[in-house]
């Protein structure tokens, strides 16, 4: 991160700025690259892309930018927006500021060990009512009626992550192409329409650091949109696979057998809401196919110099087995 390049961009966007910045990268994602910034007053966050692998739409600021702009008043707690260069002209790459949110981010099963039963039972259940809270925005009371198009979402969805298999395969597997085909057979013809996170589980949350049901911040949205809140719901719930720590190369929170299973979070956002989960099996297999491809795409960038993440180059290792709990939904069905 060049810091006087960033410092002089804050400066003419009307930032005060006072001393020298202090940068620091932000461990824990292989997603967009998280600073710390700090001056002599203030503490920022600073995220632009990966260096390199990219894939189109993956790593979009502007869409960050967007969403976390428009909820800052509204019942979802997210981080106060400063400043973006959405065109990349100033550091060479697009990126966002957002005020540092203190608090606790929960990432690995290690994290877990100062939690309760009680506190943990207490943070699911905050992580669906906040869940259940953005789908009930109202968007274009936000001014989002143009942030996407929720109408067949799921449909482009399939082909989506279908092109980006194309983008980011290592190796041919031809069950991938199997579960694309029969996912776009069984599309649901009808879907409810909200505001998306796209990516949303406990270590994508700021939580207050002495009261784990509460939520500070939601963070991470880089693959938010208008679409079908049942997406959100269904990768909420493969993210509780422990498959996923192949991904992510260490045992995460969110898959700890301390939290509810997948079932039984599905069942609690039904209460909730007070609707049902319809094609509940297509919604589950196209968030195993989306985070097989999501597997592959980080073993994609490893080997092409993009990441220095240890296990980053055997996460595609993860792809099989969440294309075969895709197929398996598929067959359940409902």
């Amino acid at each position: 991160m060049p810091e006087a390049a960033l410092r002089g961009f804050l400066v003419e966007s009307g930032v005060p700025v006072e001393g020298d910045l202090q940068v620091e990268l932000i461990s824990g994602g292989r997603s967009n690259l998280t600073f710390s910034v700090r001056d002599d007053l203030s503490h920022w966050v600073v995220r632009r892309p990966p260096t390199g692998g990219l894939t189109p739409s993956a790593h979009d600021m502007a869409r960050e930018w967007t969403v976390t702009h428009a909820l800052q008043d509204t019942v979802v707690p997210v981080a106060g927006t400063i400043a973006a260069d959405l065109t990349g002209d100033a550091i060479g790459a697009p990126f966002t500021v957002v005020e540092f949110v203190d608090g606790n981010v929960i990432r690995s099963a290690e994290d877990l060990q100062t939690l309760g039963d009680d506190d943990i039972d207490r943070n699911a259940d905050t992580m669906i009512r906040t869940l259940a809270d953005l789908h009930a925005i109202d968007h274009r009371g936000v001014g989002l009626s143009e942030f996407g198009r929720p109408t067949g979402f799921a449909a482009r969805q399939v082909k989506l992550w279908s092109r980006q298999w194309g983008h980011v395969k290592t190796r041919d597997l031809d069950d991938v192409e199997v579960l694309a085909d029969a996912l776009a057979e069984a599309v649901p013809e009808s879907a409810a329409e909200s505001i998306v996170h796209g990516d949303f589980r406990v270590d994508n949350t700021v939580l207050d650091t002495d009261d784990p049901g509460v939520v500070r911040a939601v963070v991470d949205w880089e693959m938010s949109t208008l679409g079908d809140p049942l997406t959100d719901v269904a990768l909420m719930c493969v993210y509780r696979e422990p498959v996923f720590d192949r991904v992510l190369g260490f045992r995460a929170a969110w898959t700890s057998g301390r939290y509810p299973d997948a079932d039984t979070l599905a069942q609690r956002y039904a209460t909730l809401t007070g609707h049902d989960l319809p094609h509940w099996g297509f919604y589950l297999a196209l968030a195993n196919f989306k985070l097989g491809i999501i597997a592959e795409g980080i073993t994609h960038r490893a080997l092409n110099g993009a990441s220095s993440d240890d296990g980053a180059d055997r996460a595609a290792a993860a792809t099989p087995e969440f294309i075969a709990a895709g197929l398996r939904a598929l067959r359940r069905g409902d």
